[in-house]
């Protein structure tokens, strides 16, 4: 966390946070036998980075939004966002150390998703909870795909 963000982001339900994106986070990943690449894009969810949004969306194939379910009401404008442009997408509900964990099931409804969107469960800061949540996005592209074609 940094200096400029104080008064700026809303902190509430986070005051131990120490680190967070504050631009962009950006990863790949290699599959070299079928000469295939994932790039990966994190973006803040502070309202004033959505402009990146729009430039990143573009030629994307899926997105996972990821969740904090002590601040709910701050993961709507994202799901939004993906629906309104069709962009197949996952919601992935960050387990914290410390709060309720709530059951996927739970989670859809309280956001009003239709059936089609998966919730999943995750550690953010576990890389192979996070390899199942990026799984979920690529299977929730293909579907999307294939209902395309």
């Amino acid at each position: 966390m940094t200096v400029a963000s104080l008064g700026v982001d809303d902190l509430s339900g986070v005051r131990s946070k120490t680190e967070t994106t504050v631009a962009l986070d950006f990863g790949r990943i290699s599959f070299p036998d079928e000469n295939l690449r994932l790039y990966l894009w994190g973006t803040p969810g502070q309202d004033r980075f959505w402009f990146l949004w729009d430039e990143l969306a573009s030629g994307a194939v899926g997105a996972a939004v990821v969740v904090d379910t002590s601040r709910l009401q701050d993961c709507f404008p994202a799901v939004d966002y993906f629906l309104s442009r069709n962009l197949p997408f996952v919601v992935a509900v960050n387990q914290f150390d410390g709060t309720y964990r709530y059951a996927t099931d739970e989670v859809h409804q309280a956001l009003e998703l239709s059936s089609d969107v998966p919730v999943v469960s995750c550690d953010a800061r576990a890389p192979a909870s996070v390899k199942q949540v990026l799984i979920a996005v690529v299977a929730q592209a293909a579907r999307a795909q294939s209902v395309i074609l």
